[in-house]
């Protein structure tokens, strides 16, 4: 059974009215980053006005604005930092 709701785009469709690979816009729907979206049993659906809110939430002037307001990748993952090594794994012991 399918839901014909001309206001609801399944997953894949509305990651290609938002340019987005799918796995993007799952990776956002992971991570809680992305538009609102409505579970139906197994199903993802998207309502259209949901998406066009998100994208508003993603509107900025410049790079300045969206580097304060935005994160820095679309899925809002940081970078990983280099591990420091512990100095007895080095064998730098200072006493």
């Amino acid at each position: 059974m399918t839901t014909n709701n001309p206001n609801t785009l399944p997953a894949r469709e509305a990651a290609k009215a938002l340019g987005l690979a799918s796995s993007t816009l799952a990776k956002l729907r992971l991570n809680g980053n992305g538009p609102v979206y409505c579970k139906l049993g197994r199903r993802v659906v998207y309502r259209t006005e949901d998406l066009e809110s998100w994208l508003e939430t993603r509107v900025a002037r410049d790079t300045s604005d969206a580097d304060t307001r935005l994160p820095k990748t679309l899925t809002g993952q940081q970078p990983s930092s280099p591990r420091r090594r512990d100095s007895s794994q080095t064998g730098d012991h200072h006493e």
